[in-house]
């Protein structure tokens, strides 16, 4: 790096984003040392893992939300609200969109602004295939505005239901994609429907609830172990969700999904959650090599094979191992790879050698919201996995999150927002309402 003080621009604050910046901004930011800054189409972040719990209003986000330009202030770099749509590495520079308002005033014109690394930390977004009628009549759940319009649609049927003569009628709702955030969104809606009596919505019950869970793929949660996919899907069948495994879905309607069976899926209400990819932009910017998905490809030090001032970290990474196989889009890989960058600016900064990014598998665990969490952990000792579930697995679940508060609050932070939600809870409603 020259003798100026560096800039260091991260895209995209999400689980592996915003810790960099935090991390960045305690190491270099404070010593001023360099120039960090954060960049999000977003004011806020929410962990993307609880999307399901805001998507069923389990979870407000304007209570449990981290607002960016404040946290920036605490943690020594600067929020920039944009969203990225031209990158020129021969000049270093990234071009923000034009920002307008609800009532298409302009806010902000296109900016651009210089770097002397940039970091991409973009995240993924639903695959819908080109399947003819998603996009028109789903619901998607890849950011907190999207999981606050299903909710908002929530809402509004379940009150339908209970004021009109349709009280008799069952809320029809058709979730496509039986990965965690599929599998979690069906308990997690149970859960909430059973809570609406206490809120005066007597007539919506959860026995008026019907979910068709739909996977393409031979059983639910492909990407885990066999064991965990059995136990989930006992836990789901118990509390009443119908799980359609074997079905893929050849188009949607406004009344539902069309399958390779005669008969369609029927739904007041369809959620998209199969697959996902990297946000087509990032194609559209013609610099990096991609995969069919558009992850960028990336070299041992997570550095972009066409470039090594960019570095990519979260889902929109393609890290290949040694084994052959892509390292997979979680969060523990997100905040891995933030922590392999965040060391390795700092050795470009110190003229140090580069560390290798090493995935380490830590487990997966599958909240099905108050009636049970499975999962597996990996020992410490040796590679092999071992199952876990019920209680002990819901407070490794709850540990996960608190894990991530730590990596971007510290530690007292953390404990503080710990104890402030417990006394909340006394004065909040159990799910959102509005």
């Amino acid at each position: 790096m020259s003798n100026k003080r560096p800039t260091i621009v991260i895209v995209g604050g999400g689980a592996g984003g915003l810790a960099l910046a935090t991390q960045l901004g305690h190491k270099l930011g404070k010593k001023q040392l360099a120039d960090i800054i954060l960049i999000d189409k977003n004011r806020s972040h929410i962990w993307k893992p609880l999307l399901h719990e805001v998507a069923t209003g389990s979870l407000d986000a304007d209570l449990d939300g981290v607002v960016y330009s404040a946290h920036a202030a605490k943690h020594h770099y600067r929020f920039v609200l944009g969203t990225l749509f031209s990158l020129n590495n021969t000049a270093k520079t990234v071009s923000l969109a034009a920002l307008y308002d609800d009532d298409n005033h302009l806010i902000l014109p296109e900016r651009t602004l210089s770097y002397d690394k940039l970091v991409l930390a973009v995240g993924s977004v639903s695959n819908d295939f080109n399947t003819p009628g998603v996009k028109q009549h789903c619901y998607f759940l890849d950011s907190n505005q999207q999981a606050e319009r299903f909710q908002h649609a929530l809402l509004d049927n379940f009150t339908r239901i209970h004021h009109t003569e349709e009280a008799n009628k069952a809320l029809k709702i058709a979730i496509v994609g039986a990965g965690a955030t599929g599998v979690e969104l069906s308990a997690e809606l149970y859960h909430v429907t059973e809570l609406l009596k206490v809120y005066g919505l007597t007539n919506m019950t959860a026995n008026k609830l019907h979910i068709s869970l739909i996977e393409a793929g031979p059983r639910i949660l492909p990407a885990l172990s066999e064991r965990i996919a059995n136990s989930a899907r006992r836990e789901l069948n118990k509390i009443g969700v119908h799980v359609l495994e074997n079905t893929q879905v050849k188009a949607a309607s406004e009344t539902g999904f069309v399958t390779q069976h005669p008969e369609p899926i029927e739904a007041d209400i369809m959620v998209w959650a199969a697959g996902v990819k990297a946000p087509d932009f990032i194609k559209d910017l013609n610099v990096f090599e991609l995969t069919r998905n558009n992850q960028i490809k990336v070299n041992p030090f997570l550095q972009s094979t066409v470039d090594q001032t960019i570095y990519v970290i979260g889902d929109c990474c393609a890290f290949i191992q040694a084994d052959g196989s892509q390292v997979p889009p979680r969060a523990q890989s997100a905040h891995q790879m933030a922590q392999c960058v965040k060391l390795n600016l700092i050795a470009e900064f110190e003229q140090y050698p580069l560390t290798e990014f090493n995935y380490q598998d830590h487990g997966s665990l599958v909240n099905l919201s108050r009636f049970s969490t499975v999962g597996s952990l990996m020992g410490n000792l040796t590679k092999n996995s071992f199952f876990i579930e019920g209680k002990i697995a819901r407070m490794m679940y709850i540990s996960l999150y608190r894990m991530h508060q730590r990596a971007i609050h510290g530690v007292w932070r953390t404990m503080a927002l710990w104890l402030s939600e417990k006394m909340l809870r006394i004065v909040r409603p159990k799910m959102k309402l509005h």
